[in-house]
């Protein structure tokens, strides 16, 4: 399992350094959007990042424990499914999303900088995303989704928690800090959510 997912994180690293660049680049050309406005844009990318997270992790689950689609007693236990897809949908879309941009915010000390963890925050709209992403799963269990709108989607939400962040135009070193935190947003956490997490409680971990 590990060889396999230091290759899913090898193949990751040119799609994610990719978005992290046009992340940035969308983070020049708006720069002057409000507080208000960067705020209402992370809470359409987070939800979706959430969703796209829990359909993938609870699918990689129910297709290594339930590959005829019968749940057997012990080895696909619904509410397993249920646990595994939201804890690593939401439990690592929030590192990826909110934790990691916000330790970037804090170490540059960009002045607005604050927690925003979606499914406390906006748990009126980011845990219904989950449910909705593993009951897809669980009736359409499809792992096959193009990296590059997954990298998309992920960067996006990163980017704009930081941007809610900053005030004033910022320098060269602060945009490759943000180029580098949004790499590592995107990059680890997603290979983990996609997976490594599910398949740790998979006992035939055969690809």
């Amino acid at each position: 399992m590990f060889k396999q997912a230091f290759q899913e994180l090898k193949n990751h690293a040119p799609f994610t350094a990719w978005g992290a660049l046009m992340g940035i680049i969308i983070m020049v050309i708006f720069q002057g959007l409000s507080q208000n406005m960067t705020y209402k844009i992370f809470y359409i990318f987070h939800p979706l990042h959430v969703l796209l997270s829990a359909l993938v992790t609870s699918a990689i689950y129910k297709l290594h424990n339930c590959p005829s689609g019968k749940h057997i007693k012990g080895k696909c236990n619904l509410w397993v499914l249920f646990t595994i897809g939201y804890i690593g949908s939401v439990g690592i879309a929030t590192i990826s999303d909110s934790i990691i941009p916000y330790l970037g915010e804090f170490l540059l000390k960009m002045p607005k900088r604050e927690w925003h963890l979606g499914f406390i925050e906006g748990w009126w709209l980011v845990n219904p995303f989950a449910i909705l992403g593993i009951i897809i799963a669980y009736f359409w269990p499809k792992t096959k989704f193009p990296h590059a709108g997954h990298v998309l989607i992920s960067t996006s939400a990163s980017l704009f928690h930081i941007m809610m962040a900053k005030t004033e135009n910022l320098n060269l070193f602060s945009y490759f800090a943000i180029f580098l935190f949004l790499f590592l947003a995107v990059w680890l956490p997603c290979c983990i959510s996609d997976f490594v997490f599910p398949l740790l409680f998979v006992k035939d971990r055969k690809m």
